[in-house]
């Protein structure tokens, strides 16, 4: 009796673990446009950290605040990659300043616009749209940046 429990509970755990990985997989195959964002989003956050680890002006920092929210948003949709927000791939660390804050831009542009490529249920559009507005919002604090280093 106790060996066909443990084998029925054995079961039932490698059923469910299955689940999970199969789920998973799906996921990530199901919501692309999500994860490309997810990816660009910690790119942006990469290129507005300061590689001299100077001080961030106000404007940077709240436009990486915006960029975890964005990321934030859609790891609620389950779109979890499960990477850490400095994996991204190598930022230039010679490139200027000025250019930095310009790829930043690029970036939450393609963000935005792979956000907006995803998603068609209501739950999803709700956090798509709050999504949206953190990424715009970084946006503008990254343009913001721009105006006030007099790089524009």
């Amino acid at each position: 009796m106790k060996s066909t429990f443990r084998f029925v509970t054995a079961a039932l755990v490698g059923l469910f673990a299955a689940i999970s990985i199969l789920g998973a997989a799906t996921q990530k195959q199901d919501h692309p446009a999500y994860l490309r964002a997810l990816s660009d989003l910690r790119e942006a956050r990469g290129y507005l950290e300061r590689p001299d680890r100077g001080e961030l002006k106000e404007e940077e920092k709240r436009a990486i605040r915006e960029i975890e929210s964005a990321i934030e948003e859609i790891k609620k949709a389950a779109i979890d990659d499960g990477k850490d927000l400095n994996d991204h791939p190598p930022v230039d660390a010679k490139m200027e300043w000025k250019g930095r804050l310009h790829q930043a831009v690029e970036l939450l542009d393609r963000a935005h616009r792979d956000v907006a490529e995803d998603e068609d249920n209501r739950f999803a559009e709700r956090i798509e749209k709050r999504a949206k507005e953190h990424i715009a919002r970084a946006r503008q604090h990254v343009e913001d940046a721009i105006k006030v280093a007099g790089y524009k």
